[in-house]
């Protein structure tokens, strides 16, 4: 939310301005804005399993399945926020070293998936 709420204050008169890149701003928001979301469906899926007694396990074994991968897809999506920030605001070098990073976050987390199925 923090992420979320300086993008608009600082970058939206950038953005009227036109002295950053529109659809850069805009990709990062709808990506900060599926962060967001991505972990409050995970979190809605964790709430079912334990407050759920009547669930089967069958059922709960599913919501847990799905709460992890939303937040797997929450945490990929976030790591992914300073690169496109800073390729927004022109920060080309320091964004392809963050973007460098994410893509070696992404690496790992599908050897760790591969490893924990």
């Amino acid at each position: 939310m923090a992420v979320f709420t300086f993008l608009l204050f600082f970058f939206i008169p950038r953005f009227q301005q036109g002295s950053i890149d529109a659809i850069l701003y805009q990709i990062t928001l709808s990506v900060v804005v599926s962060t967001i979301f991505s972990f409050v469906f995970s979190g809605l899926s964790y709430y079912g399993i334990v407050s759920v007694s009547k669930m089967s396990v069958a059922r709960k074994r599913s919501n847990q399945k799905k709460g992890d991968t939303l937040f797997v897809l929450g945490l990929m999506l976030a790591a992914s926020e300073p690169a496109l920030i800073l390729f927004t605001i022109g920060q080309t070098l320091v964004g392809g070293l963050a973007a460098t990073l994410w893509v070696l976050f992404s690496i790992f987390v599908v050897r760790q998936s591969k490893e924990f199925s």
